[in-house]
């Protein structure tokens, strides 16, 4: 029997009202589905479209990038 999904923890409603499954999620789960999921922790390596993985792989080390970096601003 499956673990019922806990809002907050394993998922959550993005602005548009959508189910937005947490990283949290995909790591008890233990692979890449291939869907592009936006929290995958799995470099989305199952994703069947070179073109679409590449470019997730490059929206999600844009987002990384502009994240601030938490040694830096608790030195400060």
């Amino acid at each position: 029997m499956r673990k019922k999904l806990e809002e907050g923890i394993d998922f959550y409603y993005n602005e548009d009202g959508f189910v937005v499954l947490t990283e949290k999620f995909h790591l008890g789960r233990g692979y890449c589905c291939g869907n592009g999921c936006k929290h995958c922790p799995f470099d989305y390596e199952n994703v069947p479209d070179q073109a679409k993985r590449e470019r997730l792989r490059a929206q999600k080390r844009d987002a990384n990038e502009q994240k601030p970096n938490n040694e830096q601003t608790q030195a400060s």
